[in-house]
């Protein structure tokens, strides 16, 4: 399509298009951060919980996960 050819819906959706695509890589790297976060997570518990399963004091575990204390006392 020539310059003097495009009308102002054709730049509106070459922007949407762009927008859309940025918008869409935005979220799914969001996504997977969110996902990354929460397997860290999952995987504090479950050492906080074989530790504890060893008899370590609560404050141990905390000091070794970085967990608080009241996460570590449901569990």
């Amino acid at each position: 399509m020539l310059y003097t050819e495009w009308n102002w819906d054709d730049a509106l959706a070459v922007r949407y298009e762009d927008g859309h695509e940025n918008g869409l890589e935005e979220g799914i790297e969001q996504g997977l951060e969110k996902g990354r976060e929460e397997g860290r997570f999952n995987e504090k518990l479950e050492i906080a919980r074989n530790l504890l399963a060893e008899g370590s004091t609560p404050e141990f575990v905390r000091k070794i996960t970085g967990l608080d204390i009241e996460t570590i006392e449901k569990l």
